[in-house]
């Protein structure tokens, strides 16, 4: 069976994942090599609206999340998502927050894995 996990970009690629990059904007201070990114699915991110709104601000995560989730119904984007988990042992879904309990990579490996 595939695997989803969720990292920050910062830390090191491990032999063998997939790593997705699920952020709209690139990581501040990172080179492309460091990142280690096998794929960048801006489309995948909350809507820049959105985005900004929350702010990563963890008051607003619960509102955050249902309206993330109403967006992921949506998105074209997760096809794309799905096609890599058929190919690939161990997808990683890379976000750039700080905040390593309260970002959108744990809404959207939530979401990937109910449709599992």
């Amino acid at each position: 069976m595939n695997t989803i996990c969720i990292k920050r970009v910062y830390e090191k690629a491990v032999k063998d994942e997939y790593r997705i990059l699920v952020d709209r904007l690139w990581p501040r201070g990172l080179t492309k090599e460091k990142a280690a990114i096998d794929m960048w699915i801006k489309e995948i991110a909350p809507s820049s609206d959105l985005r900004k709104w929350f702010d990563h601000d963890p008051r607003k995560f619960i509102v955050f999340r249902e309206q993330y989730l109403a967006e992921l119904a949506q998105n074209d984007a997760v096809k794309i998502v799905f096609d890599l988990l058929a190919e690939h042992q161990q997808v990683v879904l890379v976000y750039g927050a700080k905040n390593e309990t309260v970002n959108h990579a744990i809404v959207l490996k939530e979401f990937l894995e109910s449709k599992l």
